[in-house]
């Protein structure tokens, strides 16, 4: 998210292949379960820990730990896998989508949208992306097998979008009317809207069991816990940082941690999200903006606005291992990875231009010309099984 100076802030994968997942991983022959309850000496075995399954209706975490599993190059599941691949820039100040060819580096369409496209957000089932249009009060879906804008959809200040991990619910980021607006995922009609006391949510992630999610507040520097199922705040906290304004959330592959960066504390928070307790805070960069993880799990790519760099976070090592900076500068924002995980694409913010990086060397490959304000950009089509929301995040 960036500071707006002036601004006033579908379908689901068929239940029933959820829920046969689920019960796919619960069923085991009876024999089995007597031969278990029993040691090799015939003495009853312990009773074994109820395994928490998370979210109901939620499907089943494929590694417990690695969450982003379903990630890896090219994994494309056959609902995208026949979609062309093309880079989606919602431009906040021409309200265009300009519509980039991965492979030769260029602009290809131009597609009018509503006032003020902040970010291009694919559904949970991955059949639609939805251009949230703040301004104008509306969401634009694109077909991304045609490229092809439909009909509008009226839905007041969406600044941002994010899905339930259960697919049942959409959740609209309302930042100027400072609510968060669960949907029905697949109609957009208002299910429940839940008032928030902090100014300006905008990003977030979910835990690994679904079961909540933490939220961002830019104006007032202060971060959420909302609890998924009951739709409901259920802890508040400002960040021990004068000033601060927090932006993207990512939670890490092992599901401890969550990562949310801060553009005026020039680095990222690192919070326990299940306790919830005071982050801490990891100098990155100046203006700390997007986060994105690799396609192995082991990296995060971390852009740095206010000095035309990306910072690289090693997981494992947890720490910052190196700094990539932009030829001639930039003003890198929110972007996406490339599906086989080779290219990063960033929004160049204040320079009406997008960036390809090679995750590899670091170096830039393109700077393509763009509408006016690009921001949340969305690389598409991408692996995993669905989408929780924003620009891409994938599980």
């Amino acid at each position: 998210m960036t500071p707006r100076r002036t601004r006033a802030t579908a379908s689901l994968i068929a239940a029933t292949t959820v829920l046969a997942a689920l019960a796919g991983c619960s069923a085991e022959p009876k024999a089995h379960r007597a031969t278990e309850a029993l040691g090799t000496h015939g003495v009853k075995a312990a009773e074994p820990k109820p395994v928490d399954r998370g979210l109901p209706g939620m499907p089943p975490v494929l590694d417990p730990k690695d969450l982003y599993a379903a990630d890896r190059p090219g994994k494309l599941s056959p609902v995208v896998k026949d979609f062309p691949s093309r880079v989606y820039v919602p431009n906040t100040e021409s309200d265009t989508v300009s519509v980039i060819d991965p492979k030769t580096y260029k602009v290809i369409d131009t597609i009018p949208v509503g006032r003020q496209p902040q970010h291009v957000v694919p559904s949970w089932d991955m059949k639609t992306l939805w251009v949230n249009d703040d301004k104008g009060n509306t969401l634009t879906p694109i077909d991304p097998k045609t490229g092809k804008a439909g009909r509008t959809v009226d839905v007041h200040d969406p600044y941002n979008l994010y899905f339930t991990p259960d697919g049942k619910y959409s959740i609209v980021m309302a930042s100027l009317d400072r609510e968060l607006v669960f949907r029905d995922a697949h109609t957009m009609k208002t299910v429940k809207t839940v008032p928030v006391s902090c100014y300006g949510v905008n990003h977030a992630d979910f835990s690994a069991d679904g079961r909540y999610f933490i939220v961002s507040c830019e104006f007032s520097g202060e971060l959420l816990k909302v609890d998924t199922a009951k739709m409901k705040v259920i802890g508040q906290e400002r960040l021990p940082f004068k000033g601060a304004m927090p932006q993207d959330v990512k939670i890490s592959p092992d599901g401890k941690t969550f990562y949310i960066a801060d553009m005026v504390a020039n680095g990222m928070w690192v919070l326990d999200g299940k306790n919830f307790t005071t982050p801490k805070l990891l100098p990155t960069g100046k203006g700390t903006h997007g986060l994105y993880v690799s396609r192995d799990s082991r990296e995060m790519y971390i852009s740095n606005r206010g000095e035309g760099t990306i910072s690289i976070f090693d997981f494992a090592k947890n720490k910052l291992t190196k700094k990539w900076t932009l030829p001639d500068g930039g003003s890198p924002d929110m972007g996406g990875v490339s599906s086989d995980g080779k290219v990063l694409w960033l929004s160049g913010r204040y320079d009406s231009e997008v960036y390809a990086i090679d995750t590899r060397t670091g170096k830039q490959i393109a700077r393509i010309p763009v509408g006016d304000g690009p921001h949340g950009l969305a690389v598409y089509p991408q692996p995993g099984r669905y989408s929780l929301g924003h620009t891409g995040i994938f599980r």
